[in-house]
């Protein structure tokens, strides 16, 4: 079926009437036609989202919150060196992996976006916006989706929103991902607070995600996803995402301590997982694995304090040291073992 419907929306890219119009250009004509057939809603995750680039790094990432629960199961898609897709409103999820398998076969954001909304009978149910990892940016805000709804469309991205509470959200969130500093992350968070200041979702927070993906494939998907974080039910799901982005942002600095760590590049490594433990001071994790690494570089005194800290948050940590010898992940020396061991309160 995934087939027949790719086939159809290539074709229709095309040969379908309103070729040539933005898609907003084609809904306004569907809604001047008189056509009285009534939507089919499939499910209704209203919401409120932003797709958005960073042109330095060629990053494309998708953000969204809603009162919804696990909003980021389905409205959030994105492949590295193909581009990222939001598909809410009267939600059909096959916008999202559709939408990538055409702009994979060359299409661009607005001809992916625009065969598949000439191929959709409901069409003007749907919210959908898609970016390209050339910069290509299409959006879609149909007839019948619940008002307040829109969407504003500016250089490398796309804000929507419905069932909002104030027709402000959507321009406010433009705003914030054009003013923003920071990298793409930030930029994208600071639009979701931005249409949460606005009012947001009439019915009120529930859950909320990111996506992020390099804007060029390494043929390795793992490596390929800058960021994918969510927080399916939470009284305060932006903080929460912000939380999470926070995690993640140390994590990837004890991940490249890990490298350097596998190059024996002991000063990369202790650099590394000195960065995170900026991020994170209270950490346990964190503070565990910086110890060991200044262990292993050399610098044991300096590794004291932060296995002291370590075994007084958590004790079992030292049962975890007693381990690495035989892992090859800490030198087989019963004095030094002792002399860490003994740092335990």
């Amino acid at each position: 079926m995934r087939r027949l419907i790719l086939a159809i929306a290539l074709c229709l890219v095309s040969a379908a009437p309103g070729f040539g119009q933005t898609p907003t250009e084609h809904g306004a004509r569907t809604a001047a036609s008189g056509e009285t057939e009534t939507p089919r809603a499939l499910r209704p995750v209203h919401t409120f989202s932003i797709v958005g680039r960073d042109p330095a790094t060629g990053d494309m990432g998708v953000a969204v919150q809603s009162h919804w629960f696990a909003v980021g199961a389905e409205v959030v898609w994105g492949e590295a060196g193909v581009g990222v897709v939001a598909t809410q409103s009267f939600i059909d999820p096959a916008y999202g992996p559709l939408g990538l398998d055409l702009m994979r076969a060359g299409k661009t954001a607005p001809e992916a976006l625009r065969g598949l909304l000439a191929a959709d009978q409901h069409a003007d149910t749907r919210q959908v916006a898609m970016l390209d990892a050339q910069g290509h940016v299409a959006a879609h805000t149909g007839k019948f989706c619940i008002a307040e709804a829109g969407n504003q469309v500016g250089k490398d991205y796309s804000a929507q929103a419905n069932i909002m509470e104030k027709p402000t959200v959507w321009p406010a969130m433009g705003k914030a991902f054009e003013t923003a500093q920071g990298d793409l992350a930030d930029r994208l968070l600071a639009a979701l607070e931005a249409a949460q200041r606005e009012g947001g979702d009439i019915r009120g927070r529930q859950s909320a995600a990111i996506l992020i993906v390099r804007g060029k494939s390494t043929g390795r998907p793992w490596a390929d996803k800058v960021m994918d974080l969510r927080v399916d039910d939470s009284a305060d799901p932006i903080n929460e995402l912000k939380r999470l982005v926070k995690y993640h942002r140390a994590y990837d600095h004890m991940e490249n301590g890990d490298a350097c760590s596998t190059k024996k590049d002991w000063d990369c490594a202790v650099r590394e997982y000195g960065e995170a433990e900026k991020i994170l001071p209270d950490q346990v994790e964190i503070i565990f694995w910086h110890a060991v690494t200044l262990v292993t570089s050399g610098k044991v005194d300096e590794s004291l304090p932060l296995f002291r800290r370590a075994f007084l948050r958590e004790a079992l940590w030292s049962e975890v040291l007693r381990r690495l010898p035989a892992a090859g992940l800490f030198p087989d020396d019963p004095q030094l073992m002792a002399r860490i061991q003994g740092q335990r309160p």
